[in-house]
């Protein structure tokens, strides 16, 4: 499968990250993928970030000089094999259904011929809004594809449908989009997640696994039931404390070795409970008799 060509359309939203992802698994995938970023998607997500993750420029006025001398939002709406809205707000998805065409966004969804795809987030109480059901069925029916969102906790605190559907979830609803209603067999991109990239697939090539069927057929060939197959555990082996100096020996702890008398001044008054100026001392003897010299002169 040749890769799509993307125009996607990013609104506001905190759930604008996950346009990030979605991004790079376009063009994981062969994909190309031009992006237009609204003024409140710029709140969440840099159109920088977007355009490395591209490799291409970001797009955002309406009023561009270079852009729009060669009617630059009209040729965006015409290159791509499918427009993508991610994340759509209610206020987006409120613009499609009126018609409103006041930024290059919403100019571009309305000058385009080409199919598109609007992935919903916000609130669980914005979605369920009699206004915001009216706005997605009447998209629907004219032929704009509205994905459901999904359901969960929210940044808001409050938890019910509303959320960004995962970009795995987004980038397979685009294949199913271009290939006419039939599921791709395998779309390209995500093999490769399976194959041992990124943090799912580093996680199940460090831990291997059997499947049920294997273990079952195993058993049958064995002649095993169920319950032989649970392994005992094994006692734990007993660790030789011998073999490293580093490991504690516990209860076999030394006492210090004895501190020489000589390498201490004074060590044999110490001993006695002696210092200078007590009784028995030399020192404090002398000190004494210097006194008494300077009380008499």
């Amino acid at each position: 499968m040749t890769g799509p060509r993307i125009l996607l359309i990013v609104g506001g939203g905190i759930a604008a990250y996950k346009a990030c992802e979605l991004v790079r698994l376009i063009r994981k995938g062969g994909g190309e993928v031009v992006c237009v970023l609204t003024r409140a998607g710029a709140e969440f997500v840099t159109p920088m970030t977007l355009a490395a993750l591209s490799e291409n420029a970001v797009h955002s006025s309406l009023w561009d000089l270079k852009d729009e001398v060669e009617i630059g939002h009209i040729q965006l709406s015409r290159q791509a094999d499918l427009v993508v809205v991610c994340p759509a707000s209610a206020d987006l998805l409120a613009k499609m259904a009126a018609g409103v065409a006041d930024d290059l966004a919403t100019t571009l969804l309305l000058a385009t011929d080409k199919p598109v795809l609007a992935v919903p987030a916000m609130n669980v109480r914005m979605w369920e809004h009699a206004a915001t059901q009216r706005n997605v069925a009447e998209l629907r029916g004219r032929g704009v594809h509205v994905l459901e969102p999904d359901e969960g906790p929210m940044a808001c605190g409050e938890f019910g449908a509303g959320r960004l559907p995962e970009p795995e979830g987004v980038w397979l609803a685009i294949g199913d989009v271009l290939a006419g209603g039939a599921l791709l067999p395998q779309l390209p991109g995500l093999a490769a997640e399976e194959e041992g990239e990124g943090l799912g697939g580093l996680s199940a090539g460090l831990i291997a696994r059997n499947s049920r069927a294997e273990g079952e057929e195993l058993a049958a060939e064995h002649g095993a039931s169920d319950e032989d197959l649970v392994a005992e555990p094994e006692p734990p082996s007993e660790i030789d404390l011998s073999v490293s100096p580093l490991l504690v020996r516990k209860g076999r702890a030394r006492a210090a070795p004895p501190t020489d008398p000589d390498a201490i001044p004074n060590a044999d008054r110490h001993a006695a409970g002696l210092g200078p100026g007590r009784a028995g001392d030399p020192a404090g003897g002398r000190a004494d008799r210097r006194r008494d010299r300077a009380g008499d002169g």
